[in-house]
């Protein structure tokens, strides 16, 4: 039986149709992209490492160009997507991709490059931040906005802690320079530490008083892990910068908590897998591409990364065993959902000329 001409609408209206899709948490393949590259690198294997970081640089500037053309023609449905509480919080994937980036930057020696970026990514950051918590919090549609709290909330955190990341791999040229970059270094670990903390009540408090489905446990759930693993990250980051008075004011503080929100991270795991499985083999949600898988993706490599560079700097052989392990199925699930974009783009590819 052929299939009609009407039922795969040309290449062209594909192509507008997915940019007025765009998620707008799609900077999360770069997130995911970048960090696996990050553990490849703290394990030895650079060329891997800088395949994957040339993947992530030009897969951040392919989408930067499709964002800024979204809202050339399609900026009722960025807004719409800046006021929804589902999806708004996807555009802070855009400050933790620049951050994952830059210290891939400056992994391979590109210290100014990496300062911009952060930079960029530090002005995102400021400007969304306040911007769209106030469109998320006073825009009212009927709904309330707790029963909509899902996991992607946490990637605020996250971008928060992504620049601290950035922030504490910099290399300061004056007295000066240093105290202003440990003063932004502990506000942006501080930050996303205390947005962890309140985020993590709203959802819980939306799933005791409204439930969750098996459809509405997304992959975005995942990122409640990797913003603890990133905070891990972090803080090792600040207690191994030079001495500035912020630091010095909070190096014991942060140095305290590292070890419990990796445990807590590690907790976290068997939990969120035994509940894709609940998702996906229990309850038969369909388990086929989507732009949210990149949310898994990132948390199993910010924990492989937390964990190699935790057991690393506190001599804790068993920890860095985990982080081997880890990393190897970070790889394994960026692979897989690789795979699914490229199958993703090609069956769209197919359709236009069928």
């Amino acid at each position: 039986m052929s299939t009609s001409p009407a039922a795969f609408p040309p290449l062209a209206v594909r192509a507008e149709q997915a940019l007025a899709g765009l998620a707008p948490g799609y900077f999360a393949l770069v997130m995911g992209t970048g960090i696996v590259s990050m553990g490849l690198r703290m394990v030895g294997a650079d060329e891997a490492a800088l395949v994957l970081l040339i993947l992530a640089a030009l897969a951040g500037a392919v989408l930067a160009a499709l964002y800024v053309l979204r809202w050339l023609r399609h900026r009722d449905r960025m807004r719409a997507d800046a006021k929804n509480p589902e999806t708004a919080f996807g555009y802070f994937t855009i400050v933790a991709a620049a951050s994952v980036v830059a210290v891939g930057l400056q992994q391979i020696g590109l210290p100014t490059a990496s300062a911009v970026l952060l930079g960029v990514g530090a002005a995102i950051w400021i400007v969304l931040g306040y911007v769209l918590p106030w469109q998320v919090l006073m825009t009212r549609d009927g709904e309330p906005i707790l029963a909509r709290t899902n996991g992607s909330w946490f990637i605020w955190s996250v971008a928060s802690q992504s620049l601290a990341v950035g922030f504490s791999g910099l290399k300061p040229a004056t007295h000066a320079y240093a105290d202003l970059l440990g003063l932004l270094t502990v506000l942006a670990w501080s930050v996303g530490t205390i947005l962890y903390v309140g985020i993590a009540v709203l959802v819980i408090l939306r799933i005791v008083h409204f439930g969750i489905t098996p459809r509405q446990f997304e992959p975005t759930y995942w990122v409640a892990m990797g913003a603890l693993a990133i905070a891990v990250v972090a803080g090792a980051g600040i207690f191994a910068m030079d001495s500035v008075p912020m630091v010095d004011a909070a190096r014991g503080l942060i140095g305290g908590t590292v070890v419990v929100f990796w445990c807590f991270a590690l907790w976290l795991i068997p939990l969120l897998a035994g509940a894709g499985l609940w998702r996906h083999l229990i309850h038969r949600v369909p388990l086929r591409y989507t732009p949210s898988l990149w949310s898994i993706v990132f948390p199993l490599g910010m924990f492989a990364v937390a964990s190699l560079r935790l057991g690393r700097v506190e001599h804790l052989p068993l920890v860095e065993g985990v982080g081997d392990v880890g990393l190897v199925v970070a790889v394994l699930a960026w692979v897989a959902v690789a795979v699914g974009l490229l199958m993703t783009l090609l069956r769209g590819l197919r359709g236009a000329k069928g």
